[in-house]
């Protein structure tokens, strides 16, 4: 128990530090790269499960038309 109070503590306490650094013009521009970096990790994380999710639903397709091509030929 008395762990989880000091991690919440020390949660309290980055933030407040946090939130007095970032009035802070440097503050400002540190945390505005850190959300500019966060943000294109995002995009490129998203653009790669698009991509990978297209390829997946094309090998499903062409999948599924084998089996058809297979299961019409066996009539």
């Amino acid at each position: 128990m008395k762990g989880a109070v000091l991690f919440v503590v020390g949660i309290a306490v980055g933030f407040v530090a946090a939130h007095q650094v970032a009035k802070t013009p440097e503050g400002e521009r540190f945390f505005s790269d850190i959300d500019s970096k966060a943000r294109e990790f995002t995009g490129a994380v998203v653009d790669g499960y698009r991509e990978r999710e297209a390829e997946l639903r094309a090998a499903v397709g062409d999948a599924e038309d084998a089996l058809s091509d297979f299961a019409q030929r066996s009539k």
